[in-house]
């Protein structure tokens, strides 16, 4: 505070939302004045300073809520009505204002003169002048009874004077009316309202032209964004921008509270300063917005770490899903790791497995159990790179990708996020590659700076607990899949099915069917006979299906009143509810003729059994293939006969006079991969040998040309179907016994597994053959300086007929 105000001492009248410049004639209109304030204005001595209110507050008015520049006035004459006192002013000089006190319902405020300068000649005078009446004479003749509104202008010659009357026509916000009063030069004044008149002049216009040149449906947006710009200028005019309409963002505030990073909040204090220089009706100004919008909305505070309860844990993931035994006990070893170690960032978890096996609702299960926020983001059919990274701001619609929306929608740093149907990535050609664009998003090293093309600041993922879902690793590009933990859900066995059934699949059904468990009865029998003869599939989504069928008829029995209650599910009743069987699952024949072999097969929807069937007739040595065989599995066919050749003696069979023929049944049905291997040499073996190979018997396996058993995967898929076809004997490579241990107790019990290491070992078991390994046959031919091209016979013997 400045120390010449002591001496000067002044009576403050409130005022708002008036224009009220030095040296000019003005009606004042003071809202609440009471007996102490209408004394002082009928007081001819008394200084009397009209300041502007910086707030709407109106009563128990504070030092704050006024301007710190207002005008000292004479009155001419005063008339009290209902809104309080109107006073016809002869405004005198501009002054600064000190210390504003209030005694006995009066302020006081002390003040000290502050005049205009006078920074402009007479001729440049002349020349505003002049100017401010061209533009208003422009903008009143488009209107009718325009020429007597000029005249009245016309005849002002004090810029100050001029400017306080057509500020009563000009939309000018209440703030910008106080800066024109705060504004000490003339010049700068003169200017600033000449901005005001040009806008009001060309928004005029602007309605002019739209009228002339568009319909009302032709031009309805551009209209109502006009409309929208003057209801805005009305609701400021009576003092409702704040109080009765929409209140603005405070985007200060909320960058402020946001807990960005210093990074992410310098820039986005940048974007608000270009927000603040925009005209709310240029394009630029919504982008900015919609980016503003984005940046405050986003979680960027750490969540704190929670206590982890191992067992509750354990015991949601129980009671949400059967089985599945190692992906639990993966949840749980990472929920212990995190109970211990508090900085722990996300996992990146893949789970692989048919459809219907629950990998999707098996995320939903994950986030209960650590109580996180559950997104979940569906992969399948995306081709173009910025539905994962976005689109540059530069685009018109541009749009963040599904992380950032995904995680704007979370509201929180660490969700668990499902990204499904992971393998189903679509290449985009021309729109990028989405698959590549995942690789940064799935790095646990690069995703804490993970960055969008719209947002294109970093942004921290680290902390999201990722888990995609996919039904094969074959379309999944190895980068990728180098990136993720790969955890294999395997078909379920009949029991487990069963058991899903029992315990979750009805008590769902029902519910979504409006039944109560006393109305319908499903005996374990009847469900059982369900999941053999009416589903036929690795997961439990058929099987979904089939009790919905169910659930549909008991309803309609209930409602029409046609059964009693409660409605017995009977298995002769399946027929006329379900229709035929859908099952068709190969069975063990009763008999397999010399040349046909019971193989095993991997399919996305489980295992299957299937037969190799060889036969021979007159020709010149060819071999033929059929059944849609793929290049992996005809190359294992050659092999087997190349094999064959080489180990049985020559006289055995007549290859140079006789053609083979190969076919694996179901013609229309692709089939491929190496684990066909020592069943197709078994097949010919059998038919050049005439031995029968027991039908109770299927084998898996790939093979070498120097007659060695290699590893093969889905073994568990492979021994279910196996188990369900009646097959009592598996053979398997010796390799793929650590691999048992993944096979339900179920069916290990009822199969007699035999692991082999070589083609003799499979001739033994299958045949009944006794080979010696091929080392043993020339280590013998050794001492005779040659090899044979073939095993002596002597070193053959055959059980049956040989």
């Amino acid at each position: 505070m400045m120390n010449n105000y002591e001496s000067k001492t002044g009576i403050v009248f409130p005022i708002s939302n008036k224009v009220i410049l030095p040296h000019t004639d003005a009606m004042l209109l003071f809202d609440s004045v009471n007996n102490s304030q209408i004394q002082y204005l009928e007081d001819g001595e008394a200084v009397k300073i009209a300041l502007p209110l910086s707030s709407s507050n109106s009563g128990n008015l504070k030092e704050e809520d006024f301007h710190k520049v207002g005008v000292i006035f004479k009155v001419s004459g005063a008339e009290l009505t209902e809104k309080g006192a109107k006073v016809a002013a002869r405004i005198l000089d501009r002054v600064e204002i000190g210390e504003i006190r209030t005694e006995g319902g009066v302020t006081y405020a002390q003040y000290r003169l502050s005049p205009d300068q006078e920074d402009l000649d007479e001729k440049s005078r002349e020349e505003i002048l002049g100017y401010i009446k061209k533009i208003t004479g422009e903008i009143s003749a488009k209107f009718t009874g325009g020429e007597q509104y000029q005249k009245v202008v016309n005849g002002f010659h004090d810029i100050n004077s001029l400017i306080s009357y057509l500020s009563q026509f000009t939309q000018i916000p209440a703030q910008e009316k106080y800066e024109l009063l705060e504004m000490s030069s003339l010049k700068e004044r003169s200017l600033r309202f000449m901005d005001y008149l040009l806008k009001q002049k060309e928004m005029i216009e602007l309605q002019m032209e739209i009228s002339e040149k568009f319909s009302e449906k032709a031009n309805k947006n551009y209209r109502e964004t006009v409309l929208r710009e003057q209801l805005k200028a009305i609701q400021e005019e009576l003092n409702e921008g704040r109080e009765g309409g929409k209140k603005d963002v405070d985007y200060l505030t909320r960058i402020e509270e946001a807990g960005m990073p210093d990074e992410i909040k310098e820039a986005a204090l940048e974007e608000l300063d270009k927000l603040n220089e925009q005209e709310s009706n240029r394009p630029e100004y919504n982008i900015i917005r919609n980016y503003l919008d984005l940046l405050v909305q986003l979680p960027w505070k750490k969540e704190a770490a929670k206590s982890i309860d191992l067992e509750n844990a354990r015991k949601i993931l129980d009671d949400q899903h059967y089985g599945l035994k190692k992906v639990k006990d993966r949840m749980i070893q990472h929920l212990a790791v995190m109970q211990l170690n508090k900085n722990k960032k996300g996992s990146i978890l893949l789970l692989v497995g048919p459809p219907g096996t629950g990998k999707t609702s098996l995320g939903k299960s994950i986030a209960e159990a650590l109580d996180r926020k559950y997104i979940r983001l569906s992969l399948g059919g995306v081709r173009d790179e910025s539905e994962i990274r976005g689109h540059r701001r530069t685009y018109v619609g541009a749009m963040p990708g599904r992380i950032i929306q995904s995680m704007k929608k979370a509201g929180a740093t660490n969700p668990v996020m499902i990204l499904d149907e992971v393998d189903k990535l679509m290449s985009g050609g021309f729109s990028g590659d989405p698959a590549s664009a995942l690789l940064e998003v799935l790095d646990p090293e690069q995703n804490n700076t993970f960055t969008d093309h719209y947002l294109d600041l970093p942004y921290d993922l680290s902390d999201v607990f990722f888990v995609a879902t996919a039904n094969s690793l074959d379309t999944i590009p190895g980068p990728l899949l180098d990136r993720m933990e790969v955890i294999q859900i395997s078909s379920y066995t009949a029991d487990e099915k069963f058991h899903i059934g029992k315990n979750h699949l009805i008590p769902s059904v029902l519910e979504e069917h409006g039944l109560k468990p006393e109305q319908i009865v499903i005996d374990d029998q009847v469900l059982q006979k369900i999941i053999s003869d009416y589903t036929l599939e690795a997961g439990v989504r058929g099987l979904k299906k089939q009790l919905a069928s169910i659930a549909r008829v008991t309803t309609e029995k209930i409602v029409s009143n046609k059964a009693e209650l409660p409605f017995e599910i009977r298995e002769e009743d399946l027929e006329d509810i379900l229709g035929r069987k859908v099952s068709r699952h190969d069975k063990a024949q009763l008999d397999n003729p010399p040349g046909v072999v019971t193989g095993l097969a991997w399919t996305p929807v489980g295992g299957e059994i299937l037969f190799i069937e060889a036969t021979h007739m007159p020709g010149n040595g060819a071999i033929m293939l059929t059944g849609k065989l793929g290049d992996v599995m005809k190359e294992s066919a050659r092999i087997s006969l190349s094999l064959l050749k080489s180990r049985l003696p020559l006289n055995a069979f007549d290859f140079k006079e006789r053609d083979l023929h190969i076919h694996v049944p179901s013609g229309a049905v692709p089939k491929d991969g190496p684990s066909a291997g020592i069943a197709l040499f078994t097949a010919l073996a059998s038919l050049v040998t005439g031995s029968k190979v027991d039908p109770k018997l299927a084998m898996t396996g790939e093979l070498t040309l120097r007659g060695a058993v290699l590893p093969i995967g889905g073994l568990k898929e492979k021994l279910l179907a196996a188990q369900r076809a009646g097959i009592n004997r598996v053979l398997i490579p010796r390799d793929n016994v650590s691999d048992l241990k993944d096979v339900p107790e179920e069916v290990k019990d009822q199969l007699t597994i035999i692991p082999v290491e070589t083609i003799e070992d499979v001739l033994k078991e299958s045949l009944g053959i006794f080979l010696p390994r091929i080392e043993h046959v020339l280590m013998q031919n050794s001492g005779n300086g040659r090899l044979l091209e073939g095993p002596d016979p002597s070193y053959m013997s055959m059980k049956g007929n040989a």
